[in-house]
């Protein structure tokens, strides 16, 4: 298990360096910069800018000073912050994120996981086919458009919290119930196509001809085996909800993470572009890990490979 670790801490290195570069280089190669949409700065001015970050320097050098900066944690100011580090950026915005995509996920395990068994247990009954048109519907509906309806019905018309804004204890509610119901659809789906794959195979005709009751054969045998596509399906989207949804905090006004991923590339914010673009790709590599790992456990064949 410590050789499968460290290979896999050795690979995520290698994922991150290589997002970082990348990132970089997509930023370099985008028309304009971080200063020079600023019209109404002098040219001396702008060109002091430059040289004070570094960008009058060659592409090579500027990215090998990034590349230090972040392997040795000394994290670089963002350029469209003035006086604001990468991190404290990272920091501040990222616990809204974590807080609603946390909350997300669990609404998502606890609807899905129960909708997907259900309809595996009893293909073609009346409960699938209304738990899979509603996980149809999920696939099917946008946040742009769930985010306002649940607004409306919860927000406007029932009252019970803020539509928009991070200012009350509860103003993560409509966002996670959002996201929740949206990847709900995915869990549903993801556990009847595995627990009906399982109930076919021959350990479970065997068990069943030992006299096994069902109840035992689908907890401590099938469902288990079924969650595994669901684990791996888990691991990039907990990083993805925790790191926040663009969509949803435009809809819900949230002050989160997601917000920087796209007026990092819009502004030219090649530091604090850089570093979302790790955090994200960190917890990723971190998440699929922690799957790897978790499979390993529910299935002793698969192992530490």
């Amino acid at each position: 298990m410590l050789r499968f670790l460290i290979v896999r801490i050795m690979q995520g290195i290698a994922v991150v360096t290589a997002v970082l570069v990348i990132t970089f280089g997509l930023m370099k190669a985008a028309p304009g910069g971080p200063f020079k949409t600023e019209k109404d700065v002098p040219a001396h001015v702008r060109a002091n800018l430059e040289a004070y970050y570094g960008l009058d320097k060659p592409w090579y050098t500027q990215l090998g000073h990034h590349l230090r900066n972040f392997a040795t944690l000394n994290l670089p100011d963002s350029y469209r912050f003035k006086g604001r580090g990468v991190g404290e950026i990272i920091a501040e915005s990222f616990p809204v994120s974590a807080k609603v995509g946390s909350a997300a996920l669990a609404i998502s395990l606890l609807l899905g996981v129960p909708a997907g068994a259900i309809a595996g247990l009893r293909p073609f009954s009346i409960e699938d086919r209304l738990a899979m048109g509603a996980a149809t519907l999920g696939v099917c509906m946008p946040s742009l458009v769930l985010g306002p309806i649940v607004a409306m019905v919860f927000g406007l018309k029932l009252n019970w919290f803020n539509v928009g804004g991070w200012t009350s204890s509860d103003d993560w509610v409509l966002p996670s119930l959002t996201l929740g119901l949206i990847y709900s659809a995915y869990v549903a789906r993801l556990v009847r196509g595995g627990l009906r794959e399982v109930l076919v195979q021959d350990f479970i005709r065997t068990a069943r001809a030992k006299g096994a009751g069902e109840a035992a054969i689908v907890m401590r045998h099938a469902l288990k085996l079924a969650c595994m596509p669901l684990l791996n399906y888990l691991g990039p989207v907990a990083a993805g909800l925790l790191t926040g949804s663009f969509v949803v905090e435009t809809v819900f006004y949230l002050p989160g993470l997601g917000q920087h991923y796209v007026s990092a590339a819009v502004n030219h914010d090649y530091t604090l572009a850089m570093a979302v673009g790790a955090f994200y790709a960190a917890l990723i590599c971190l998440f699929n890990l922690l799957v790897d790992v978790l499979q390993a456990f529910l299935n002793p064949r698969i192992g530490f490979k």
